[in-house]
C-alpha cells in the first residue's frame, strides 16, 4: 500500500516545489520580459480562434435550450438573464480554461519535453541559467495575464451567440435581451468570473511545465507527457472550479 502511494506523493511534492520556485521567481531578477511577451502572444493570440468559436456556439446552444424551457412559461424574454449568469459564473471560465489547456498545456509539455530529451535543459543549467526562471515563470505569468482576457472575450461572444439565437428562434428583441443581461450581472458575478481563470491559469501552465520537465524516454516520452499534461490540467481545472465556487457560495451566504 505504501509503495503504491510513493509515486503520487512524490509527484505532488515535485509539482509543489516547481510551483513554489516559479512563483518566487516572479519577484526575482532577471524577469525575461521578452519571453513573457512571446508567450502572451502564443497563448493569447494563438488561442483566440478556438475561444471565439467555442464561445459563440456555447452561448447559442444555451440560449436555444433555455429559451425552449422558458417558452413553456411565456418567459423567453428572460433568456439573456440565464445565458449571462451561466456564462460569466461557470461555463465561460471553465470552457475557456479547458480549451486553452488542450492547446497550450500540450504545447508547453511537448516543447519542454523535447528540450529535456535533447539535453538542452541540462546545457542551460551548465551555463548557470535557472530553467525554472527561464522557461516556467514566463509561461506562468503569460497564462495568468491572458486567460482572464480570453475568458472575457469568450463570455461576450457567447452572449452575442445567445442573443442571435434568442432573436431568431424566439423573437426576443435585441434591446430586451441585452437589457436583461446588463441588469442581471452583478459585480460579484464578474469578480467570480475573473477570479476563476486566474487560478485556472496556474493549472494550465504549471501542469504543462511539470510534465515537460519530467519527460523521459525520447520521442515516445514526449507524446506521453503531452497527453498527461492535457488530462491532468483539465481534471485540476474542474477540481478548482468546485472549491472556488464553494468559497464564493459561502461568501454570498454569509454576506446576506
Amino acid at each position: 500500500m505504501l509503495d503504491t502511494l510513493k509515486g503520487p506523493v512524490k509527484a505532488v511534492q515535485d509539482f509543489c516545489e516547481l510551483a513554489g520556485g516559479a512563483i518566487r521567481n516572479v519577484v526575482r531578477k532577471p524577469h525575461y520580459v521578452d519571453d513573457i511577451l512571446l508567450q502572451m502572444e502564443t497563448i493569447g493570440v494563438g488561442s483566440l480562434p478556438i475561444v471565439l468559436v467555442t464561445g459563440f456556439f456555447s452561448g447559442a446552444v444555451m440560449a436555444m435550450q433555455m429559451g425552449r424551457g422558458l417558452q413553456e412559461y411565456g418567459q423567453t424574454g428572460r433568456t439573456g438573464q440565464f445565458v449571462s449568469l451561466i456564462l460569466v459564473r461557470e461555463l465561460g471560465p471553465v470552457l475557456t480554461a479547458v480549451m486553452v489547456a488542450g492547446q497550450n498545456s500540450s504545447g508547453i509539455a511537448s516543447e519542454l519535453g523535447s528540450m529535456k530529451v535533447t539535453e538542452q535543459i541540462d546545457a542551460m543549467r551548465a551555463l548557470g541559467t535557472d530553467p525554472i526562471q527561464k522557461l516556467v515563470t514566463p509561461r506562468m505569468i503569460a497564462t495568468a495575464i491572458m486567460l482572464p482576457c480570453l475568458t472575457v472575450i469568450d463570455d461576450f461572444i457567447g452572449m452575442v451567440g445567445g442573443g442571435i439565437m434568442a432573436w431568431v428562434l424566439f423573437a426576443v428583441p435585441g434591446r430586451q435581451y441585452w437589457s436583461t443581461v446588463w441588469r442581471t450581472l452583478a459585480w460579484s458575478d464578474v469578480g467570480q468570473g475573473l477570479t476563476k481563470p486566474f487560478f485556472y491559469s496556474f493549472a494550465v501552465s504549471l501542469i504543462g511545465c511539470y510534465y515537460g520537465l519530467k519527460t523521459t524516454g525520447g520521442t515516445q516520452g514526449v507524446g506521453r507527457a503531452t497527453t498527461q499534461a492535457v488530462v491532468y490540467a483539465s481534471v485540476l481545472i474542474f477540481i478548482l472550479d468546485f472549491f472556488i465556487g464553494r468559497i464564493f457560495l459561502w461568501i454570498s451566504l454569509t454576506g446576506q
